[in-house]
Parts: C-alpha cells; structure tokens; sequence
C-alpha cells in the first residue's frame, strides 16, 4: 500500500487533535472529489515500517486524541489488508486513543457484508470508533457541516452499530 499524506496536528479530520493517514487508492472517483490525486493505488509513497514507527511516535503525544484514515479510500480491499495490522497495532500501543475512519462505502451495506468485505474488515471494524460513511456528493455539498462534505455521509458510532446490529449515528455530530 502506499500513502498520499500524513497529516500531524490535524483538527480538520476528526475530535480533538489527530494524526491523519491518507492512503492511496480509491475507485469511487467521486466528482469534484477534494483528494483525487491520491485515487492511483501508485500515488505518494510506500507504508514502510519506518513510516508506521513515525505514525506511533506522532500518537504517543497525550494530547492526541488518536488516529484518522482517509484517502484515497481505506476500505479499497488491498488497503484494508494493509491497514489491519497497522491499525492493530495502535489499538495495542494506545487503547485509550480513538480511531476514525473515512470511506465512501456505506457500512450496513458494503463493508459488514458486500463489495468492499473481506477476510480483514470484520476485524479492522472491530478498531474503529467511528466511521464517515457515503461517497461525496457534490449535489448534496454542504460546508456547514461537520466532518462531512455532502449530507448524505452518515456519522456512525461504529462499535455500537456492530453491538446492535443497525446502525447507530452519532447524532450530536450530524448537525
């Protein structure tokens, strides 16, 4: 897998402040999509271990809340298979640390069973906190709102959802 960016610091992507992974690779192709350099699967550079050792150091600070992958699209079936042991890893090192996700793919009909399920997503759900979900919608754009760029993208409170079996939004971050 490779990455287009790592953002330390960041406030945009997520509560609190984050270390944001944006992995390469997405075949969504979103119009007018605010990252569509980084669709190739080539673009940027290798997720060495190096630069996972670089992404521990920058979340041990106590002042990061935790960790947000984007892209690019995380849950591209490759990079999903990349990203777990990454992620599990994190997990391990910093439990009290929250993790974000961003994918187009909609969670209760993609990623728990469908297109963009495979052998590492149940796990590598099992990690995520929350999830922006839904692919970007220029028609449906609206800088208003939090976290999102288009009102179709869900909020979800992912460990609830996999708890309850529907989904479960986090409504005090859908306004």
């Amino acid at each position: 897998m490779n990455y287009a960016t790592i953002k330390n610091f960041d406030i945009a992507n997520g509560l609190g402040v984050r270390v944001s992974l944006f992995v390469s690779g997405c075949r969504h192709h979103c119009p007018e999509c605010f990252n569509a350099v980084a669709w190739d699967f080539n673009y940027g550079e290798p997720f060495t271990e190096e630069v996972k050792e670089s992404l521990y150091e920058m979340l041990k600070p106590e002042y990061i809340d935790g960790l947000s992958l984007l892209g690019g699209e995380p849950f591209e079936i490759e990079n999903q298979r990349a990203l777990l042991p990454f992620v599990r890893e994190v997990k391990r090192r910093y439990p009290e640390k929250n993790i974000w996700a961003y994918s187009g793919f909609l969670l209760d009909k993609e990623l728990m069973s469908g297109r963009a399920h495979c052998e590492a997503t149940d796990e590598l759900l099992s990690y995520i906190d929350i999830l922006v979900d839904g692919k970007f919608v220029v028609a449906l754009k609206d800088i208003s709102l939090k976290f999102r760029g288009s009102s179709n993208q869900r909020i979800i409170d992912v460990q609830k959802t996999l708890k309850n079996g529907e989904v479960v939004l986090v409504d005090s971050l859908m306004d």
